[in-house]
């Protein structure tokens, strides 16, 4: 019988990972500054349209420092034209590259050694890097012990009680934080994700056939 929050979220845990699988990534996932360029490119525009002006714009550009600094701006602008906010973007991107190159020496490899805090910062000083890219960037490249809240989860874990309701995205990570062991991160992202786009969705959530309705407080069934 589950009777702590602590067992609920350990349980929670347990069912997500029985009915759903966790990617395991590689690739892109090694390079630091391809997955920041995909995450600010992922910015209010769907997963879909975000992997089709990824491609556009690996098709049209390295994606290195050097390449997009000194890219036209008008041909990232095409090449993002699928993505949400596509010219704002293109000219963050553009101011990105210029600043890993002159601040960094074109390296984010710092992730990997600096002090989480340290390192969570760096990124954030960087235009259009708020907590959740510098937290997917955290987690995704260098495996650190940060938990990326993005719409999805943020929804899921308030419904499922494992956060608080009127909390902001710090309140929710590290609510979500205390539940987890640090080397569960990774993990509870991506089931919380998968869990949102399959049952707990934002409008019509499929509470009914939810594999954790009977761990859920806000359960509709």
């Amino acid at each position: 019988m589950v009777t702590t929050r602590d067992e609920r979220a350990g349980k929670i845990l347990q069912i997500l990972r029985e009915n759903f699988e966790v990617p395991r990534f590689s690739g892109v996932v090694r390079d630091p500054f391809k997955v920041l360029v995909r995450t600010v490119i992922s910015q209010s525009t769907a997963e879909v349209n975000t992997r089709r002006a990824y491609e556009n714009l690996s098709k049209s550009f390295q994606i290195t420092p050097e390449a997009l600094s000194e890219a036209d701006l008008k041909e990232i602008k095409e090449a993002l034209k699928v993505a949400g906010l596509y010219r704002n973007k293109s000219k963050v991107l553009k101011e990105i590259a210029r600043r890993v190159l002159e601040e960094f020496s074109g390296s984010l490899d710092f992730i990997y050694s600096a002090p989480l805090a340290e390192a969570r910062k760096r990124l954030m000083e960087l235009p259009g890097v708020g907590f959740k890219t510098a937290d997917i960037v955290l987690l995704f490249c260098a495996r650190r012990p940060v938990l990326p809240v993005d719409t999805h989860v943020n929804r899921v874990s308030k419904r499922l009680g494992l956060a608080p309701t009127s909390g902001g995205y710090e309140d929710v990570r590290l609510s979500l934080q205390r539940l987890y062991k640090p080397e569960e991160c990774f993990d509870v992202h991506m089931l919380l994700i998968a869990l949102g786009r399959k049952y707990c969705k934002a409008l019509k959530p499929l509470c009914s056939k939810c594999p954790v309705k009977d761990l859920c407080p806000s359960a509709l069934v």
